[in-house]
């Protein structure tokens, strides 16, 4: 979703003041190829669009790869240094093979084809009794769509409060909070919102979007109030054996959190890359070159 057109156009509307669009586009009757560009830090380093709201990176290409390297020559010819977080497994690391791509974290995760509802109940079963001790304290488990922008707004001011005064409090910017309520209410049914809540509170919440066969697993909240009763990590829990009763994967996104650790049964590797202006030039040179050789 995140090389999705949709989600493209609003960070660069939300986020032009701070990331200067430059998106680079090259076609020719053998293939196409587009890069997502943009310009960060007052004009002093390339990015790929998505602020910190994107978990992943890509450029989008097909057909000849030269395509792809002229779009690159483009992008150096501004003589700028290049960074790029996320690159999401192997294959799409190797893509990037001549930007010397290197480990950043993982991305847990479940495939369905490797377990069920019932296997992941029977291997949790604390977190079942601590669901159904919520339940019995009046906290309803509900399930709302990416039209509830209401919800979507409390869950991030409460998310952005939860962090408040530490470094890496992504929602203490209302320029993302209003991103994030544009990004759900884009495609309704795509996103999917998850709580659990009392008449007075709001306990837990998880805010979901479907991809494809996947549900990504966004953004988790928990009223540090509740926090004995681990309510976030209930909630995902009862969303991930929901999602492969509904035959879908699920991807907890960027970052090996325990509360993540402790369900998935997959990591992905996730890579960044980060070039000086003289080395994406030269990069940009070696595909060239090898290019040329190949013709």
């Amino acid at each position: 979703m995140f090389q999705s057109y949709e989600w493209n156009r609003l960070a660069a509307q939300y986020f032009a003041g701070r990331e200067q669009p430059f998106v680079v586009f090259c076609e020719d009757d053998n293939g196409f190829a587009l890069v997502p560009a943009a310009i960060a830090d007052g004009g002093g380093r390339i990015v790929l669009l998505g602020e910190s709201l994107f978990d992943y990176r890509d450029v989008l290409a097909e057909g000849d790869p030269d395509t792809l390297t002229r779009a690159w020559q483009k992008l150096a010819e501004l003589c700028l240094p290049l960074s790029v977080l996320n690159l999401r497994g192997v294959e799409t690391s190797r893509r990037w093979a001549n930007f010397s791509p290197i480990d950043f974290c993982h991305a847990p995760g479940i495939l369905r084809r490797d377990t069920s509802s019932e296997v992941i109940e029977r291997g949790h079963r604390r977190l079942g009794r601590f669901s159904r001790r919520l339940e019995r304290a009046g906290a309803c488990f509900r399930r709302y769509d990416g039209s509830a922008s209401t919800l979507v707004r409390e869950i991030y001011r409460k998310k952005s409060q939860q962090f408040h005064g530490a470094g890496n409090n992504v929602f203490a910017d209302e320029r993302r909070i209003d991103f994030m309520i544009s990004a759900a209410a884009q495609d309704p049914n795509a996103c999917e919102i998850f709580t659990h809540e009392t008449e007075t509170c709001l306990v837990a919440a998880l805010v979901t979007f479907r991809d494809r066969g996947v549900r990504r697993f966004y953004t988790v909240y928990h009223d540090p109030a509740w926090a004995k009763a681990s309510p976030g990590q209930v909630l995902i829990y009862e969303v991930t054996r929901n999602s492969l009763d509904e035959g879908l994967d699920c991807d907890y996104m960027t970052g090996e959190q325990s509360h993540k650790m402790r369900l998935a049964t997959l990591l992905v590797p996730l890579y960044r890359v980060d070039l000086s202006a003289e080395q994406l030039r030269t990069a940009v040179f070696e595909q060239v070159t090898v290019s040329q050789i190949a013709a």
